[in-house]
């Protein structure tokens, strides 16, 4: 079942009117910032999200599919905020952290006040206004798998520049996460200030100068 609007609507029936779906991305990687999406849809898209169709989470999507969607995500909505938060500031906050500041930055950089959030996963308890934390949120909410979209192509587009600007480390391929391609590159030439150095298994690595062999186990293993 794609996503829905069934949550917007129950929170307009409370009598909220501008509702923020709220994500991020890169939570997991290895290397680059973390990314969070805050979109308001529009009412045309409420009474009609025939108008988004194809949207879904942005991990289902294919990035041609996501490029495409982009436009239509803009044209439908009256705010889109986005945040990030580096490399350093995740080794300085830890993961989770950091991701409720990069929400707060995308809702702070939004064009209106929302009254209401669509939060995929998190809560934002310094946020005195109406929210819910949906588990698989951007795969049941049409506004959270809306900012799922704006995130995910903003911080591929984020760590393309960066691998224009080294193109040693593959970023422009695998976006920071934990590939053997990655790993392979981290072995040769080290880390770098976009590394997160407190993620396995590069703070593995710091503090015994040894990388793990097993790529795959290493990206499903992070420190917070």
């Amino acid at each position: 079942m794609p996503p829905h609007l069934d949550y917007e609507w129950q929170l307009r029936t409370r009598g909220h009117h501008t509702i923020a779906g709220v994500d991020e991305v890169g939570r997991g990687c290895w290397a680059g910032p973390v990314v969070a999406a805050a979109v308001v849809l529009s009412d045309a898209v409420l009474h009609m999200p025939a108008f988004l169709q194809g949207l879904n989470d942005s991990k289902q999507l294919s990035a041609s599919q996501r490029n495409q969607l982009i436009q239509t995500i803009h044209q439908g909505a009256v705010g889109i905020g986005i945040g990030w938060v580096a490399a350093h500031d995740v080794d300085c906050f830890g993961i989770l952290t950091a991701t409720k500041l990069a929400m707060q930055q995308a809702l702070m950089s939004l064009p209106l006040i929302p009254d209401a959030l669509l939060i995929d996963a998190v809560k934002l308890p310094d946020w005195p206004i109406n929210q819910q934390s949906l588990i698989k949120g951007d795969a049941t909410s049409l506004s959270i798998a809306a900012a799922s979209v704006i995130a995910k192509v903003a911080r591929d587009r984020m760590m393309t520049q960066l691998g224009i600007h080294d193109r040693r480390y593959g970023f422009s391929q695998h976006k920071g996460y934990g590939t053997a391609q990655h790993q392979q590159a981290l072995r040769r030439y080290g880390i770098t200030a976009q590394h997160r150095q407190t993620f396995r298994p590069i703070s593995t690595f710091l503090a015994t100068g040894q990388w793990h062999d097993d790529a795959d186990e290493a990206e499903r293993s992070m420190v917070k």
